[in-house]
């Protein structure tokens, strides 16, 4: 029986996979147009998985080299000499087992091949004997992107491009680089250093627009595969939306929410499954999670703007210049000329991350010692003496000389305090299209309730009016009818309230703290 997959490649007949025909489609149609382009993408984006689709489709019209740097070694890149001996011998072993004659021909030109001009003639040579069109892929060109001699070489293909453009040669049909960073951006020193001249040896790349992620519309082909072959009964239309919503078509989260599903809970193909998968992801380690703490602890211009963006709640506007490496590594997106989080998973990931900061752990130890039992009636979560515990706490801890403390972190603490209490039954997030003006929307679920909690910085009466409908608007969204809010307020005269409001028809808990 086929399987959900989350490592390496996937393979239709072991693999219930999302239908990428329209993107394979896509990138064709670049490659029919002799587009030389990137496919730069964060890491388990299923590169992989496109790529042999890939040449899979243009094996049927073109001669496809189709390869990879991957664990290929430093020595290929310290000389020009060693490098143009090796790279048609890669090549070659690409095809060793597809094309027969070609994989001789690349052993017999890599023979008589020792710098950049015989590789240049060799190519043409090549090319030129066979009748149809040749294509080169080459995969995980990170591994050489700040290297001269790939450097050179990738001179060379644009030289060729550009002279084949020209008619004056004769050269591959569409060159694709695969990888996580945009080549096109890579700026060569060309000597002599005194003249401080910089080229690109890529700036005749398209641009590459393809959406890699998947879909709602997608997701549901490979959910849609699942309920074929298991004959299990699932609302597709309504997981996929979901896992859209909180993946935003992340190819891994995809698979390994549904994976979880599938194999360790049950196939309890419900939203109270699906909240269960994400929670257990997210206490899962692996290497995507890890690369995303890791560039978030190691760029601290990656830590500053997800500060920003989660805690302080900034609209920050998208500058494809700012916050690349954020970017890159699929961190942030772009969505309406601002930037965003990618997804909500990689949103809590971070919002736990930030939680265990040593200054916010701190403070919230105290109230991780809370009795569950206080909180909780019947099994079902009492949110109100959730909000008045905490309360508590903030007025015994509150010191006038921590106040930028708690204005700033205020929040964290607050999402601190509540994960003990939810741990095991209950599942919350932070709505980001909530999370502006000082203004921060939770989501929690417990059991087979749903909790709204919105989180204020106090900034006057009216704001808070405003604040008052914002959240009776939102309830009304997710469907419930009792919300509460929480103000964090730092005047001094300020008392810390607490009771009922009636807001359009809403009931609504307010806190001061």
């Amino acid at each position: 029986m086929k399987e959900f997959n989350v490592t390496g490649l996937c393979i239709p007949e072991k693999h219930f996979m999302v239908d990428i025909s329209g993107k394979i489609k896509k990138i064709i149609e670049m490659v029919d147009k002799g587009d030389y382009f990137t496919i730069n993408r964060p890491r388990q984006f299923g590169k992989t998985t496109i790529f042999n689709q890939l040449v899979e489709e243009l094996s049927k019209k073109y001669v496809v080299i189709d390869t990879s740097f991957e664990g290929i070694g430093d020595d290929i890149f310290q000389t020009e000499e060693k490098f143009c001996e090796v790279i048609l011998n890669i090549f070659a072993r690409s095809v060793r087992f597809t094309n027969k004659e070609l994989y001789e021909k690349l052993k017999s030109y890599g023979e008589k091949t020792r710098n950049f001009n015989d590789l240049s003639e060799n190519i043409t040579d090549m090319i030129d004997k066979y009748d149809k069109d040749m294509v080169l892929i080459i995969d995980e060109v990170d591994k050489s992107s700040g290297n001269r001699v790939f450097m050179q070489f990738l001179g060379v293909l644009r030289n060729k491009y550009l002279a084949m453009n020209a008619r004056k040669d004769i050269t591959f049909k569409s060159v694709i680089l695969g990888g996580v960073n945009d080549i096109k951006n890579i700026k060569l020193q060309i000597r002599e250093e005194k003249d401080r001249v910089f080229n690109s040896p890529w700036n005749i790349a398209a641009d590459f627009k393809v959406d890699m992620s998947f879909s709602q519309e997608e997701i549901k082909t490979m959910l849609n595969e699942y309920v074929n072959e298991t004959k299990i009964d699932m609302d597709v239309e309504l997981l996929s939306g979901e896992i859209r919503n909180f993946t935003s078509g992340y190819p891994y989260l995809v698979s390994r929410l549904c994976k979880n599903i599938d194999e360790y809970l049950e196939r309890d193909w419900t939203l109270k499954g699906l909240k269960k998968s994400i929670k257990m992801a997210l206490n899962e380690h692996n290497t995507l999670f890890d690369d995303v703490i890791k560039n978030v602890e190691n760029y601290s211009e990656i830590k500053t703007v997800v500060y920003q963006l989660l805690v302080e709640g900034k609209q920050i506007p998208y500058n494809p210049f700012a916050y690349e490496k954020a970017l890159m590594y699929g961190i942030l997106s772009e969505d309406n000329g601002r930037f965003i989080m990618n997804n909500k998973i990689f949103e809590m990931l971070i919002y736990d991350y930030l939680i265990a900061q040593r200054d916010v752990q701190k403070a919230a130890s105290k109230l991780t010692q809370i009795d569950k039992d206080e909180v909780l009636d019947a099994e079902e979560l009492n949110m109100e003496k959730v909000l008045l515990k905490f309360q508590e706490f903030m007025y015994e801890q509150y010191r006038e000389e921590d106040e930028h403390f708690y204005e700033t972190n205020g929040r964290l603490i607050f999402l601190a305090y509540l994960k003990p209490i939810l741990n095991g039954k209950g599942f919350s997030f932070v709505e980001p299209q909530t999370r502006k003006n000082k203004r921060m929307d939770v989501v929690i679920t417990y059991g087979n309730k749903k909790y709204i909690v919105e989180l204020k910085i106090w900034n006057g009466e009216a704001y808070r009016e405003k604040g008052v409908h914002q959240l009776a608007e939102y309830m009304t969204e997710q469907g419930v009818k009792e919300g509460y809010l929480l103000t964090f307020n730092f005047n001094k005269n300020k008392k810390c309230t607490a009771g009922w409001i009636k807001e359009e028809e809403k009931n609504i808990f307010e806190v001061m703290v």
